[in-house]
């Protein structure tokens, strides 16, 4: 009698489980069906008259419009007499890899890329807040799906993650956007307006909100497509982009040795890395935290993508490259040529005077999340800001995934200090 009610609970409590996960998926699903809904009423008064009035005087047929349209024909027609080959490349990485850093190798490529900035921001947040956590499964077909919408050059999608609406296609809330020169060219910047608050504000000239109308337009007429992320977890989640006939994708994985990645997390997340500083100051550390095992996941996830890309499937032959930040950091202008080379797009000499100006910056303007570094002197850093001990617990847990990067282990506190040591293996990872 026990064992047949032990088993009845146990199948209630499974269809629990699979009854939440198919709300959750359901939820996202509905967001992933680009349809036309009406607006989420919003207050009036205000950013939304402001807004509003905005909107009349910059419709599909208002002077201003018109004006940005025609600065985009004007930009396509003097490519007019050149053959053009549409690349399309997502920078894969995790936070604290240098990531933004290499992302600049593309955004200051030029008139002829649109680069995005973490576009999935808006995606993990929204559905962390619907969830109360992000879904893994969920936020996979998520991901997916939005990333093949922007490659497109199609915003509808990403519309119905940002919070708040945007109004008629135009918003004030797009993460990053001073992070993409696309985004705030002459051709997308719409008119300021007074008494708008844009928290992600174009920094190079004075525009209005992001009219996402004008960003499709403006993504259509150039030929290469950029997207920076860190919240993809794994490579093979993402085989149907890879698999489209309207795109010609590349993958670009970003790696970094993970004890200088937690370092670095343990500096710009503190509040989030609390366990890690306190472990830091002293103490035993529990392997079996839920913080120690984060950083497993982590690991794993890197390695598997990466492993994926390097045994070169048939669906990722030639489209696949995987680069250690160190290699960036030390030699960041051979690095880029062979990033630029890998995709197809031309280096140009805009991109290489940025690299120049950026890779020997002063230790000022070095700062957390600055692009600016004195590069050969960050790939060292890290290993007089981290305790033997706390490395020694990342080698245990993310052992294999050092190994396959070429990452050598420290066996003592005066070898993780000596700079007469490199940690890093000469190593060349064959992907084409």
């Amino acid at each position: 009698m026990r064992i047949k009610y032990t088993i009845l609970v146990v199948f209630f409590v499974t269809l629990v489980i699979i009854e939440k996960e198919n709300k959750i998926l359901s939820r996202v699903s509905d967001k992933l069906i680009v349809k036309q809904t009406p607006q989420t009423p919003l207050q009036v008064g205000g950013f939304v008259n402001i807004l509003l009035k905005y909107n009349a005087t910059f419709s599909s047929s208002g002077k201003d419009f018109m004006l940005m349209k025609q600065r985009l024909e004007d930009n396509t027609v003097l490519r007019d007499g050149m053959k053009r080959t549409k690349k399309h490349i997502l920078l894969l990485a995790t936070t604290r890899t240098g990531s933004s850093f290499v992302g600049e190798f593309f955004n200051q490529q030029g008139e002829n890329m649109f680069y995005l900035f973490e576009p999935l921001w808006h995606v993990e947040k929204m559905l962390t807040l619907d969830t109360g956590g992000t879904n893994a499964t969920a936020a996979a077909k998520a991901y997916r799906e939005v990333l093949q919408q922007l490659f497109l050059c199609d915003f509808s999608l990403l519309e119905r993650f940002i919070d708040p609406l945007p109004v008629d296609h135009i918003t004030t809330a797009l993460f990053r956007r001073e992070s993409s020169s696309s985004l705030c060219e002459e051709s997308v910047c719409s008119p300021f307006i007074k008494g708008v608050f844009e928290r992600y504000h174009c920094r190079t000239r004075r525009c209005g909100p992001l009219n996402l109308t004008m960003a499709s337009m403006s993504c259509q007429h150039k030929d290469h497509k950029v997207i920076k992320s860190v919240r993809v977890r794994q490579l093979e989640n993402l085989r149907s982009l890879a698999e489209d006939p309207r795109l010609d994708m590349k993958f670009i994985q970003l790696v970094r040795d993970p004890r200088a990645v937690l370092a670095s997390r343990m500096v710009a997340f503190a509040d989030k890395y609390k366990n890690w500083k306190e472990w830091a100051m002293g103490g035993s550390i529990p392997i079996d935290d839920d913080e120690v095992r984060k950083l497993k996941g982590n690991c794993d996830n890197i390695r598997l993508s990466a492993e994926v890309g390097l045994r070169q499937p048939p669906w990722l032959r030639g489209r696949y490259m995987l680069v250690r930040y160190e290699d960036i950091a030390r030699f960041p202008m051979k690095k880029a040529s062979e990033m630029y080379k890998f995709s197809g797009i031309p280096f140009t000499s805009q991109v290489k005077s940025w690299i120049l100006r950026n890779t020997h910056a002063s230790r000022e303007a070095s700062g957390v999340y600055s692009t600016q570094k004195n590069s050969s002197e960050q790939v060292e850093k890290w290993r007089f800001n981290l305790p033997f001990k706390i490395a020694q617990v990342v080698q245990r847990v993310c052992g294999p995934t050092l190994k396959l990067f070429g990452y050598k282990f420290v066996r003592s506190e005066k070898m993780l200090k000596d700079k007469s040591i490199s940690l890093i293996e000469d190593k060349r990872f064959n992907t084409l």
